[in-house]
């Protein structure tokens, strides 16, 4: 797996919540033969021992229930283990979601999206109406869950810290999901331990939120400069669909790239329905954008 990424002209990877426990001597095996380093991996990873498939939410740090929190500390625990092991700098991590039992509310906003194809949905009082009062009913539902979130954060840091791995909070695409965008900065500058988190900007679940006017991309990164420590790089095309090549959908990465600072980590991250032809050319993009951008490295 890791010699075909190295093959394609990478010589980092993220270690994916795809990535099975039958796949590490594999992996520890390439890190001892040196052809490719890892920059960061995705909680969980390695997968929960009996779970083969892709599974980032399988336990959620926003969960008060101690069975669940449980497995959500020891499993991050055991990602943190796994990354000092092969030298990661930072753990990708989503930070769970709003709970509403039987009945979601923000579903309502896909489901208007998927059926007024083109719309601007910004200008679209009827939609604009309905945004407003699903976000109203995620922030009335929201405190427990929230505040559980940052008990979490708080609690694995420390694990983080030690072992030299940053903790990268991830914007994401479902609307029940935590943080609701405009919190990541009460989140980081309210942890009590500098420099042990950062704010981990994700251009496809930002792209899918201004399409559903829940924010603008360029002025949601603006917010988040000073928090930056890494990218998900993928394009999203009109009809929502995500981890496209890049130039390939809609996401105007040039205004993207303005953001970028020497530390961050920019990471690929496609679909595997990708051609290798589309990984390559969405390489040299961004190559040749971040050439633009720092010319004298």
């Amino acid at each position: 797996m890791l010699r075909e990424v190295a093959d394609l002209g990478f010589s980092h990877v993220e270690l994916s919540h795809g990535i099975r426990i039958t796949l590490v001597p594999g992996i520890l095996k390439a890190m001892d033969e040196g052809f490719i380093k890892v920059s960061s991996t995705h909680n969980f990873c390695p997968l929960p021992t009996g779970i083969v498939q892709a599974a980032p939410n399988l336990f959620e740090p926003s969960s008060s229930a101690p069975q669940e929190h449980d497995q959500w500390l020891r499993q991050t625990k055991r990602s943190l283990d796994f990354g000092q092991q092969v030298k990661a700098r930072v753990l990708v991590l989503h930070l769970g979601s709003v709970k509403f039992g039987w009945f979601n509310p923000t579903g309502k906003l896909d489901a208007y999206f998927g059926k007024h194809p083109g719309v601007k949905l910004a200008e679209d009082e009827r939609y604009v109406a309905l945004r407003d009062k699903v976000m109203k009913k995620m922030q009335a539902k929201k405190a427990a869950y929230w505040n559980q979130v940052k008990a979490s954060l708080e609690e694995i840091r420390p694990y983080a810290a030690e072992r030299g791995i940053a903790l990268g909070c991830e914007n994401r695409e479902d609307v029940a999901e935590l943080p609701i965008d405009g919190e990541f900065e009460e989140l980081l500058s309210g942890m009590t331990q500098p420099n042990t988190a950062g704010y981990w900007h994700d251009t496809g679940h930002a792209h899918i939120k201004e399409q559903l006017a829940l924010l603008n991309h360029r002025e949601h990164l603006e917010k988040n400069a000073a928090r930056l420590i890494g990218f998900h790089l993928h394009d999203v095309n009109a009809a929502g669909k995500d981890h496209q090549p890049v130039g390939a959908g809609e996401i105007d990465f040039e205004m993207v790239s303005s953001f970028w600072k020497a530390h961050h980590l920019l990471t690929l991250e496609f679909g595997p329905r990708i051609s290798v032809e589309s990984v390559k050319e969405s390489k040299l993009r961004i190559e040749a954008l971040v050439a633009k951008r720092f010319p004298q490295a």
